[in-house]
């Protein structure tokens, strides 16, 4: 699944008001954190995680990394936080259509 454009706006707007869920250490991606990842992205869908402060490009490729695991997709990075979107089987977020 890729969100279009208008649908990552629309979840930029939902994420706006949430709280990182699921922070990431010094020790990066362990398997403890995307098992936390991966019970966030179910029971919310659309999750904040908070990076730690690495360079932009490590931190673009730290998130890679969780939605390559996670199955989710990216909708966008602010600073030292990144949000990622995953449906599930009952979606809570209904997204717009193109």
């Amino acid at each position: 699944m890729t969100l279009t454009g208008k649908q990552k706006n629309y979840l930029r707007g939902v994420a706006h008001n949430l709280n990182p869920i699921v922070t990431i250490g010094g020790k990066g991606l362990t398997k403890a954190v995307m098992n936390e990842v991966e019970l966030a992205l179910d029971l919310h869908e659309l999750v904040k995680i908070k990076l730690p402060s690495n360079s932009k490009a490590e931190k673009v490729a730290l998130l890679a990394q969780v939605t390559g695991q996670s199955g989710s997709e990216p909708v966008q990075i602010i600073g030292r936080v990144g949000v990622v979107y995953r449906a599930n089987k009952n979606p809570k977020i209904v997204l717009p259509t193109i």
